[in-house]
This record gives structure tokens, sequence and C-alpha cells, in this order.
């Protein structure tokens, strides 16, 4: 009998590190997709979210004590309440919500499209957030951000969805009850402006010095710039200026974020960039306020008056040095419950998974095909993370003795097209390994192998990706000697509104009741 369950061992080298350890980090600060990262400091620490769509757990909290180092320590959501969310519904539910601390306690706003503006509460982010309360029902309603004044007023800002309301390049700003529960009025639009600011989105709102500033990207994700806008009033008339853009940076598309002031009195500024089948990564960039009260961001190097982003900067002054931590990848499956890491493609029921069932290792129920699925693009039992750096490789044992014939399980890349290897229970000529390759339409099978494995025996299954999200799978019989698959490499895909994921599954074939074991899924820096 062939034991892998300590293969490699347990690798705690993280494939992407920030901070340089010598008092500067390197952009981005998160090279995974965080999408319309929201950030605020209360005290000396730093949360921060991001859009999850309909990925489940919803709405991650990170925490970091120097804006830098991050860990995940929590999600808001963990259910989909309305919309249908059994089943998956990409580039749909949460779009890009804002966190804020108020009168004692944490709230996130945000958007779904296809609903209306929600709202959740909670003392403690790490904690169990409220039931999730839908403020303002309405179709094409996103990226909310609440704001209170001194003087007790409340207001919420937000942006359109054109496919869903036929209006696009606006921001309307409406008063709002102090609960943050309704919308008080219809309120007004603060800008529209299609040819200097087309597809203006993801308000963030602020006060400072007198003034109402509302932050907010246009062009769109992957050529856009950000913009400002600043008033006397919350509801204006508000004038506005770009504060950032590539110009001669390769960042491309600085994008929708937050500003952050320092108890040092520094002001920083965190947003995204659209990095293809890597989806939108995060970046932190310093941030400075001109005699005439309007923001400076990054630097500007080629003297034109907006800001560009910086590769790499001095840390923040937070007032001391911190350990270096990154959001986790790798998971032993050794604890009661999974790593805050993986989401599944839609709600997950009871019954997909067990950590309990065999100890230390992740047993994944084999299920069969959701009504009218095509392929794996419509599964919603997929057990995903993102891609958390340029390159990496990702390890993974599975024991696939308790599949039926016709089963399979394994390691998949996920996007609009999609690459797995996996193990096949065949009782006629014994298992064997095969790629599946597929897209929203329908899979194919690659590449196959038959093997000989025996009563009890591990296979240990690995992909490597490297620069541009080219993936190579590789085998293992033995924990040690890793074979390539004779296949082209396939190369990853954003899904709908995401970058690529990468994570396990397993899936019935004809006769229910199968289950594939997995132990220690592995993310490292690409060995060699």
């Amino acid at each position: 009998m062939t034991n892998l369950n300590r293969f490699n061992g347990f690798n705690e080298q993280f494939p992407w590190v920030s901070d340089q350890g010598d008092g500067t980090f390197a952009n981005p600060i998160l090279h995974a997709d965080y999408s319309d990262p929201d950030v605020i400091r209360v005290g000396s620490d730093f949360y921060m979210t991001a859009s999850s769509f309909g990925h489940i757990p919803g709405l991650p909290i990170l925490h970091s004590k120097d804006l830098v180092n991050w860990r995940i320590i929590n999600h808001a959501i963990p259910r989909m309440p309305l919309g249908g969310y059994d089943r998956p519904q990409h580039g749909n539910g949460v779009w890009a919500p804002s966190l804020r601390f108020h009168e004692g306690k944490f709230w996130i706003f945000y958007g779904d499209p296809d609903v209306g503006i929600f709202m959740t509460t909670a003392d403690d982010p790490a904690g169990t957030w409220s039931d999730i309360h839908l403020v303002h029902e309405g179709k094409g309603l996103i990226d909310a951000c609440p704001f209170w004044d001194d003087n007790g007023d409340a207001y919420l800002v937000h942006a359109y969805a054109q496919s869903r309301s036929g209006i696009k390049h606006r921001l309307r700003v409406r008063r709002m009850s102090s609960d943050g529960k309704r919308l008080l009025d219809e309120g007004v639009i603060i800008i529209d402006d299609p040819e200097r600011h087309p597809t203006i989105e993801g308000p963030k709102m602020y006060k400072k010095n007198d003034y109402y500033y509302v932050f907010a990207p246009a062009g769109g994700v992957e050529e856009g710039w950000q913009t400002v806008l600043r008033a006397s009033h919350p509801l204006g008339p508000y004038e506005d200026r770009i504060v950032l853009q590539q110009g001669d940076t390769p960042i491309n598309g600085p994008h929708q974020g937050a500003w952050v002031e320092l108890e040092s009195g520094e002001s920083w500024f965190i947003h995204f960039q659209h990095k293809d089948a890597y989806g939108r990564i995060v970046h932190l960039q310093p941030m400075t306020w001109t005699a005439d009260h309007w923001p400076a961001m990054g630097v500007d190097s080629n003297g034109d008056g907006i800001g560009e982003p910086v590769l790499g900067f001095r840390k923040p002054d937070v007032g001391g040095e911190y350990p270096i931590c990154v959001p986790a990848a790798s998971d032993d499956f050794d604890g009661e419950q999974l790593g805050l890491q993986w989401q599944w493609q839609a709600n997950p029921q009871a019954g997909w998974h067990s950590l309990t069932e065999r100890a230390g290792w992740l047993r994944l129920s084999a299920q069969a095909w959701p009504d009218g699925a095509a392929s794996l693009f419509q599964a919603p039992h997929l057990l995903l993370q993102k891609f958390p750096a340029l390159s990496f490789e990702t390890t993974v044992c599975v024991d696939g003795a308790g599949l039926n014939a016709g089963d399979q399980a394994g390691l998949i890349v996920f996007g609009y097209s999609y690459a797995a290897l996996t193990y096949m229970a065949d009782t006629e000529d014994g298992p064997l390994l095969q790629v599946l390759e597929g897209d929203q339409e329908g899979h194919a099978v690659n590449w196959q192998r038959r093997i000989v494995v025996e009563e009890g025996q591990e296979v240990a299954l690995r992909v490597v990706v490297q620069p541009g999200a080219v993936c190579v799978f590789q085998f293992s019989l033995d924990g040690h000697q890793y074979e390539e698959v004779a296949l082209p490499a396939f190369e990853a895909t954003v899904s709908k509104w995401v970058g690529a994921k990468v994570g396990l599954f397993a899936q019935a074939g004809s006769t229910p009741g199968g289950f594939a074991d997995f132990d220690r899924f592995t993310v490292t820096r690409v060995s060699g």
C-alpha cells in the first residue's frame, strides 16, 4: 500500500508576497482576484471586503495591520438569500460592496443587479453578520456606498448596470434613513458626462476639509482611470478631476477602490488592476492632498498633473512592524472547517463534503449533473479558490476507492474554459486518469491513461501554473516522481467578471452514493 499522506510535506512557501522585508512593498499587494476592494481603518486595524458575485460563502473579510500583509478572517454571507443561487449564476450576485464603521458597528452595502441594494452589519467583522436586508428593490442598482454626515444625515451613492436598467455613465446620491434600512427619496444624479467619464461606477463617498468627495473610476476596467468628484454639499453640484491613470506604467486601468487615512496622517489608496485570467488584483498607492484640497495618487512621473501607479514603495507608517502574512491558499484538511479561501459555485447543500468521516481528509460526495447541465460550467458543487500568484503549483492527493463506476474526481482549473485532471472509477478495466477540457457548452476527454492502482493506493495530482496562466498537469503514483500529462498546455481563462480559479470536485456517473477523499491541498512556488 502506497501512503502519500505526507507526500512533499506541507510547504508554506507562498508564491506571492508583497512585503519585501526591508521596509518596502511591491505591487500588487494581493495577486489574487479581490475585485472592487473597499478598505477601512478602525483604530490600528484595517479591514477589506470585495465583490464575490455568486460564489459562496460571499463577501470575504480580510484583516491587516499595515495595508500590505493581509489574511482572510471571515465571510459576511454564508448563503445567498434571494435570487435562485442554488444553481450557479455566473457574474450575478454581490457587486462592488462598500465597507464602513459607524456608531460602533461594521456595515456592508452592495448592489445585486437583478434584485436591488442590500445591507448587513456586525459588531465584530470576524463574527456573525446580520441577515442580509433589502434596502431598496430595483433592477440595475449597483455599487452602493453609504455615507453618514457629521449632523447625522445619511446618504447613499450608487451606480447603474446598463444591462438591467438601460442607464449608464451616471451616479446618483439619495437620502437614506440613519439606520441604513431604507432610502428616503429619488435623490439627484451627480454626474452624467459620457464624453469625459464614460462608464463611471464604483463610487465611494467621503468628507474632508468641509468638502464631500466621491471617488469613482471611469473608462472601463481594462483601460480606465480614477476620477474624483468634489462638492460643498452631499447632493452637489460636483466638480471632477482625474487623479490616477496608467500613463507610462504597465498597470492598466487603475480602478475602483478605497481611500484610507492612517493615525499617522498619511493617506493611501487601494485599487484593482484587471489582469486577464488572474482577475482583478489589488494595488496600494501613496496618496497626498494638494493645496487646493484634491487628492493626488501614485506618482506624477511624466508631469501631466495626473498620478500614475507605483510598482513599489515604502510601507505605510502605521507606527510599527508586523509579521509578513498572506491570505491562506494551502489546506491540510485537519481542521473542523474548510479554509476560508474556499468557495462553492452556488449555495452549498448538506452532504456535499465532510471533514469528519475520514480524519485529516476532505471527503467530497460525487454529485449528479444538475438538470440541463452540459458541462462542469453549470456544476454548483465545484470547490474552488482564487489564483494566488502569477505562477504557482498546486498539488493534492486523491483516494478514489470510494467512487462508483463512472464517477470521477480531481483537480480543476476553472473559467469560461476549464481543464481537469481526474481519477475515474471503472470496474471493467481498472481506474484511469484523464483530462477533461470544456467550456460553457460541453466538455471532451482529451487524454486518458489506464493506471494500475493497488488497494488503498493514493494518487497525487498537480497543476503547474506559469506566467500567462499557462497550466501543465502532472501526476505521481509514489508522491515523489511526477509525470507530465502529454497534452498541449492549457491556458486558463477568466469567467464572468472573475479570474480563473483552481480547486476540487467529485462528479457522479450513473450510480449515486460514491465519494472521493482528498488530502493536503498544497499551493507553493513553482519548484526548480
